[in-house]
């Protein structure tokens, strides 16, 4: 480390995209310092991951850790509307690589990784906020609060990985508007009580309300008896409760669940930046874009963002060129903008028709290639649907139709 400074790399959050880039850096042989604002476990949304995020946490050294956390296996997806039914296989993909992931009480996840990067020698200080950055003189310079008592931190870079919460967009007037217009989300964890001998706990569920193609459910069962039911719309009038009511299917399943936790709302979560790097900083996962919920992406985006990150801060710190342009923002987005068009297409309702139509098994390739975006893996240039997903899309459609 050159000691003109207290770390080589300070990251803001200790999310999953927080640990990975920590846990990641460490094995690299560089002091890291993570800042997080909570105390851990704390609570957090987007509790389904996809396969592709199993790479990133072989990656930092963490597969052990995660493999005995007792998550929920997730091996599908499950996708109902009015009557009818669409599943995907997570094994029936065209990408090699992982096949099956879990579903996780994110409180409990995300306390795993980041112990695992502490282990890894990543020093973290919860209860602390960034207040102010720096990064003019050659630094990455923090102003912190830690406990009620002002701290400056210096590193010779940082990354964001503060979520939601953005504080480099915030405080370096980064953020532009989202492509996807204003949608909000009402959601909390039950006590299942399912007893349908059909219901798959190893499948995600997203269900479409019967009469509004904009407003979902998802059903996300965890390991202990209890899930995570959430409903998402432009603009949602009534309770939960009341939503859930509507679609027979879901009510149905629910109609022993026992609503025992607040009822929490998020609203206007799509976002996006000017830029996701700048100099002696970068933005990792929903601190750079959030698209929408609607995939569960947010998590395998984050982690995805970290790996590049790590990878070339490391080319960095030896000397090497980078061209942070060329090496992390371009191939973060092509993951990116593939799960952007599929967001689009959920929405504007073509890949809704697309989901509930017989005639995309026309050719068993194409089947393959969507279950490899929904298992994450949108970052494989070598499926079309990745390539050019929104042109390939509009195609599909056009047959289904």
């Amino acid at each position: 480390m050159n000691n003109d400074f207290d770390y080589d790399v300070t990251i803001i959050g200790a999310g999953p995209a927080g640990a990975i880039a920590a846990a990641l850096l460490c094995q690299k042989g560089y002091s890291v310092c993570v800042i997080e604002r909570s105390t851990f476990p704390r609570f957090s949304i987007g509790e389904s991951l996809l396969p592709q995020c199993m790479t990133f946490i072989e990656e930092a050294g963490m597969m052990d850790a995660v493999n005995t956390g007792g998550f929920q296996s997730k091996t599908g997806a499950d996708f109902f509307y009015d009557g009818r039914a669409a599943e995907f296989d997570f094994s029936n993909k065209s990408t090699a690589g992982y096949g099956d992931t879990f579903q996780v009480k994110r409180a409990d996840f995300d306390h795993i990784l980041i112990k695992e990067a502490e282990k890894k020698g990543a020093h973290v200080f919860y209860n602390t906020s960034v207040e102010g950055v720096d990064f003019s003189q050659g630094a990455a310079r923090l102003d912190a609060v830690f406990d009620g008592q002002a701290k400056v931190i210096t590193a010779r870079f940082c990354l964001d990985a503060s979520g939601y919460g953005r504080v480099l967009p915030r405080l370096l007037n980064l953020d532009k508007p989202s492509d996807f217009p204003p949608r909000m989300s009402l959601f909390t964890h039950v006590r299942d009580n399912i007893d349908d001998p059909s219901y798959n706990r190893e499948h995600i569920l997203i269900t479409v309300h019967p009469k509004h193609k904009d407003i979902w459910f998802w059903l996300i069962p965890f390991s202990d008896g209890r899930a995570s039911v959430g409903v998402v719309g432009a603009d949602l009038e009534k309770s939960l409760e009341e939503y859930i009511s509507e679609e027979p299917r879901l009510s149905k399943l629910l109609q022993n669940a026992e609503f025992d936790t607040e009822i929490q709302k998020i609203q206007g979560y799509s976002s996006s930046v000017d830029h996701m790097y700048g100099e002696h900083f970068a933005l990792l996962g929903n601190a750079a874009e959030f698209l929408d919920p609607v995939f569960s992406s947010g998590v395998t985006i984050a982690m995805k963002s970290a790996s590049l990150a790590a990878h070339a801060l490391d080319k960095q710190f030896k000397g090497e060129a980078v061209d942070w342009e060329k090496e992390f923002a371009q191939p973060l987005k092509v993951g990116l903008n593939t799960f952007r068009a599929f967001v689009q297409g959920w929405y504007d309702g073509a890949l809704i028709d697309i989901f509930f139509s017989e005639r995309r098994r026309y050719n068993e390739n194409v089947e393959r290639y969507l279950t490899s975006i929904l298992a994450g893996y949108a970052w494989d240039e070598a499926n079309p649907y990745v390539a050019q997903p929104a042109r390939r899309l509009k195609s599909l459609h056009e047959i289904c139709q």
